[in-house]
């Protein structure tokens, strides 16, 4: 386990490191009994201001920088202090990976389809340009935007443990959820990660960066009939026809780059503020 470039204050923050670091970082507040910070993959005061609380309880530093570089000090004592998971209840081990596992655990995590659910200022964005499309004539059917980080995490390393390119005992603990991928043997360990690959219906490996996570992507399906005319952000009406799906219609993606809604053409329903 490792982050590839600096997380805190004043630092890279990539999606993928922040959440590493979120996750070790709730592991030591969950030892400690402190207030968890948000696996969002975003990072904010709470997780900057939880780097300085660990650099100076644990580091014992008197001007915390609220900063993790790779291979640095706080870097190596999160990682040997923070990844422990949270301890259960009358110190019985958390349950193993598997179908059992999915049916009782999985409906915790729930991914969301409400507009409502987005970051803003895509969300606004987004209503406006679904307003216009309904204003038109058109369909609009949203079957997903806002990804639970805790459900991305569960099925990127089921993926990748059942797939054999991270061992069970590597995968970072995540706070809240518990979970023991190591069956201790690998292959129990890659039956189990494969009967959650199957129930999650996955059939790539999710990623860890995706912006559905950040609430800047929706995955809709758009239809009409005939020809209709779809206000632009300027308010001008535009000419729309074959073909009539917003999946390859690219008069209909002109439209929604002018919302600031633009679409990723190698994935049918997905839309987002920068077209990944």
């Amino acid at each position: 386990m490792a982050i590839g470039a600096s997380v805190g204050k004043g630092g890279i923050n990539e999606l993928a490191d922040v959440l590493v670091v979120q996750h070790l970082l709730n592991g030591w507040l969950t030892a400690t009994g402190q207030e968890l910070v948000p696996t969002t993959g975003i990072c904010g005061p709470l997780t900057i201001d939880a780097i300085k609380a660990f650099q100076s309880r644990v580091l014992g530093a008197a001007s915390p920088d609220g900063r993790i570089d790779p291979g640095g000090r706080t870097w190596q004592a999160l990682t040997t202090r923070g990844t422990a998971p949270a301890p259960q209840p009358g110190g019985t081990p958390a349950p193993l990976s598997g179908a059992v596992w999915w049916q009782a655990n999985q409906a915790r995590f729930p991914n969301s389809a409400s507009v409502s659910a987005l970051a803003p200022p895509f969300r606004e964005k987004v209503a406006a340009f679904i307003d216009a499309l309904g204003d038109a004539g058109a369909t609009v059917r949203v079957t997903a935007t806002l990804r639970n980080a805790t459900r991305a995490h569960l099925m990127h390393y089921c993926w990748r443990i059942a797939h054999g390119s991270v061992a069970p005992k590597d995968v970072p603990a995540v706070a809240g959820c518990a979970i023991q991928w190591d069956h201790g043997d690998l292959a129990r360990s890659k039956k189990g990660a494969q009967e959650m690959v199957d129930l999650f219906g996955i059939a790539f490996q999710p990623s860890l960066t995706s912006l559905h996570i950040e609430g800047r992507a929706i995955d809709m399906t758009i239809g009409w009939t005939g020809t209709i005319k779809v206000r632009d952000k300027s308010g001008s009406p535009r000419t729309v026809s074959t073909p009539r799906s917003g999946n390859t219609n690219k008069d209909l993606h002109a439209i929604g780059k002018t919302y600031g809604v633009i679409k990723l053409a190698s994935d049918p329903p997905h839309w987002s503020d920068n077209g990944h």
